[in-house]
C-alpha cells in the first residue's frame, strides 16, 4: 500500500487542492447574499461547489494512480467522445443568453468545452509524440492534427464561446511550439490563423462583442452600461487596498459586481483581502505552472513532457485571460479563474488535469531513481541535484 503512494509531487497536490477549498471560502463569501436576494439559500452555491470539489477529488486520485501512457491507447475513443458531446450541446443544450453552452447529464450540468480543453492537450501530445522521427513534414506531421483542434474549435464558436474557444487555440499553440516544428512551419500556420481570424472578423461581430471591447479599453465613456462591470471591478480592487477589508466584509458582492462569484471573483478577494491576498492566489498559479514546466523539461518521454506542457498551460493561460479581464487588459469574456471560480466541470477537469500531472511527476521521478542507482558516481566539481556542491 505505501508504494502505490510513492513518487508524488507534494507540490503539486497540496497547491491545487488548496487552491480550490480557498475558492469553496471565496465562492460562498461573495454569494451569500446575492443568493438569498435570489430567494436561495445562502449556502446555494457552497453547498453545489463541494459536490463538485469531492468529485474532483475522486477523479484527482484516479488521474494519480492511472499510468498516463495510457491515454494514448484511448485517445480516439476520448476524441470521438468530445465530438458527440459538443455536438450535442447544440442540438440539446439549454440555451441562457443567447449561448448554448451547457447540457444536463444524469442531473450535472456539464459545459462540453471545459473538457475539451484536456482533450486536445491529450490528442495533440499523443499525436505530436508519435510523429517526432518526421516532424519537420509540414503535410504528414504538423497539418493533420490541426484539422481536428480547428473542429473543435469550429463547434465551440457555434455555441457561441469566444472566450474557451481563445484559451483552447492558445493551448493548442502552446503544444505545437513545444513538439519541435521547424520555424518556417511556424510561420506558415501564424499565416493561415491570420487569415482564418480575419476571415471570421465579419462573421463574429456583433453589438454584444463590440461593447466588450469598448467596455474594457473605454469603461468610463459609457459607465451605465458597457463599462458598468469594469467600473465596479476597479472600484473592488482599489476598495481592497493593502490588506482588505476583511474575509466577507465585500461591499460590491452586494449587487454591483456582476459575477462575484464566477468571472469576478479576484476582484471580491481583492477587495476582502488586499493585495495580499492577490499576491498569494497568483504565486500559487505560478508553482503549478513553473513546477509543471520543470516536470516536462525532466520527463524522458515525448507524450509526458508535451502532456505536462500542455496542462501546465492550461491553468497559465486561463488565469491570465481572467487576471487580464477584470483588470480591463482584456475584453470581458466569460473565462472562470482555475479552482477559484464557480463551475462544477471548469473545477473536474482541473482536479482531473493535476492528477495527471502528478502521475507524471511520479514517472519522472521513478525515471531518477533508476538513473541514480545505475549511473556512475558524480563528478566531484559537478552540481548535484540536493543544490549542494558534491566533493
Amino acid at each position: 500500500m505505501r508504494s502505490l503512494f510513492r513518487g508524488f509531487d507534494y507540490t503539486l497536490i497540496i497547491t491545487p487542492i488548496l487552491l480550490a477549498s480557498f475558492g469553496i471560502i471565496m465562492i460562498y463569501s461573495a454569494s451569500m447574499v446575492s443568493t438569498v436576494v435570489d430567494g436561495l439559500s445562502s449556502t446555494h452555491y457552497l453547498f453545489k461547489q463541494l459536490q463538485w470539489f469531492g468529485l474532483g477529488l475522486i477523479g484527482f486520485i484516479f488521474a494519480c494512480l492511472f499510468p498516463y501512457k495510457k491515454y494514448q491507447h484511448y485517445i480516439k475513443h476520448i476524441v470521438i467522445g468530445s465530438f458527440i458531446l459538443l455536438i450535442a450541446v447544440l442540438l440539446f443544450g439549454d440555451t441562457v443568453n443567447k449561448a448554448t453552452r451547457s447540457i444536463s447529464i444524469f442531473g450535472f450540468n456539464l459545459q462540453p468545452s471545459e473538457f475539451i480543453k484536456l482533450t486536445l492537450i491529450i490528442y495533440l501530445a499523443s499525436i505530436y509524440s508519435k510523429k517526432q522521427q518526421y516532424i519537420g513534414n509540414f503535410v504528414y506531421a504538423v497539418l493533420p492534427p490541426l484539422v481536428m483542434m480547428f473542429g473543435m474549435l469550429f463547434l465551440i464558436v457555434r455555441q457561441p464561446d469566444i472566450g474557451t474557444a481563445a484559451i483552447i487555440f492558445l493551448i493548442g499553440c502552446t503544444i505545437i511550439l513545444s513538439s519541435g516544428i521547424r520555424m518556417k512551419h511556424v510561420m506558415t500556420l501564424g499565416a493561415i490563423a491570420l487569415g482564418i481570424i480575419i476571415i471570421a472578423i465579419p462573421k463574429l461581430i456583433s453589438d454584444t462583442r463590440i461593447a466588450r471591447v469598448t467596455g474594457a479599453y473605454v469603461p468610463f465613456q459609457d459607465p451605465d452600461s458597457t463599462g458598468y462591470h469594469l467600473i465596479q471591478s476597479y472600484i473592488a480592487i482599489g476598495g481592497g487596498g493593502v490588506k482588505g477589508e476583511g474575509l466577507g466584509q465585500s461591499v460590491q458582492k452586494l449587487g454591483y459586481l456582476w459575477g462575484a462569484h464566477t468571472d469576478f471573483i479576484m476582484a471580491v478577494i481583492a477587495e476582502e483581502l488586499g493585495i495580499f491576498g492577490v499576491i498569494l492566489v497568483i504565486g500559487l498559479f505560478a508553482t503549478i505552472t513553473l513546477r509543471g514546466l520543470y516536470i516536462a523539461k525532466e520527463c524522458a518521454d515525448g507524450f509526458g513532457s508535451l502532456l505536462a506542457i500542455g496542462i501546465s498551460s492550461m491553468v497559465a493561460i486561463q488565469a491570465i485571460i481572467n487576471l487580464g479581464a477584470i483588470s480591463g487588459i482584456f475584453p470581458i469574456t466569460g473565462v472562470p479563474l482555475p479552482f477559484l471560480s464557480y463551475g462544477g466541470s471548469s473545477l473536474l477537469v482541473l482536479m482531473f488535469a493535476m492528477g495527471i500531472l502528478n502521475n507524471i511527476a511520479r514517472s519522472v521521478k521513478s525515471q531518477e531513481e533508476n538513473k541514480e542507482t545505475t549511473s556512475e558516481p558524480v563528478n566531484q566539481y559537478r552540481y548535484g541535484r540536493g543544490n549542494t556542491w558534491q566533493m
